[in-house]
């Protein structure tokens, strides 16, 4: 899927409702963006704002109510399953706060996990793992579980993880909210290199808006599920 220079990500009038009892909840409510390839975005608002419901409907884990979520000009809601189920394997890594490690498994099957689901070769499987955990500096940890690792080498883990597959896009959904400054710091460091490095595109979701403003080229800022700020910080 070229970029062409063009929007990865467009969101036009995006809403995503929930109806509560006779209540409608608005977590998501007529956004529109546009984020171009490389780019590295930050999403933020305070908790209740929409921003983990808006990375969700990027990422193709959820359907808007109305409008459109388009990647390289194509519509996610237009998507039949299969095509959805290729998208998120092959061209979105997702971060979480929670690293999301499974406990029982080494540090290399952890990250050889979407390998396995996106069905790549087994013999090609350990020089991706290698090179993954290379570039989160862990290489040495293949054979250790994430009880044995601290809380940034666990979140490093993580991002080998979601880089294995080489996606176009990267989702980081409060990477830094279970971690210390400096370890938090740390962390959104190796996003931004990886972002300059390869030009993974990157939409980071946080409430720290300062951190965000070193790293990121574009703030998106949202209150009550609207959009209510673009900014680029100098």
């Amino acid at each position: 899927m070229p970029d062409n220079g063009h929007a990865i990500l467009e969101a036009d009038k995006v809403s995503r409702h929930y109806a509560m009892g006779a209540a409608i909840i608005r977590a998501v409510d007529e956004i529109s963006f546009e984020v171009r390839a490389g780019e590295f975005v930050a999403l933020l608002g305070s908790s209740g704002s929409g921003k983990s419901t808006l990375l969700n409907l990027i990422g193709g884990l959820d359907q808007p109510t109305s409008g459109a979520m388009r990647v390289w000009g194509q519509n996610l809601a237009a998507m039949s399953s299969e095509e959805l189920a290729r998208y998120r394997r092959h061209s979105v890594g997702m971060i979480f706060q929670s690293f999301n490690l499974v406990p029982r498994m080494t540090v290399e099957e952890n990250v050889e996990l979407p390998l396995r689901l996106a069905e790549v070769e087994r013999g090609e499987r350990p020089a991706r793992v290698h090179e993954a955990l290379r570039r989160v500096g862990l290489e040495s940890r293949l054979g250790h579980r994430p009880s044995e690792l601290s809380g940034g080498e666990q979140q490093r883990v993580a991002i080998a993880r979601a880089l294995v597959n080489r996606p176009t896009i990267l989702l980081a959904d409060e990477p830094t909210g279970n971690l210390d400054s400096r370890t938090g710091t740390e962390i959104l460091t190796l996003i931004a290199e990886i972002n300059h490095a390869s030009g993974t595109t990157v939409v980071l979701v946080t409430h720290e808006e300062a951190r965000a403003a070193r790293f990121a080229v574009k703030l998106l800022r949202l209150a009550d599920g609207r959009l209510v700020e673009e900014q680029k910080p100098n």
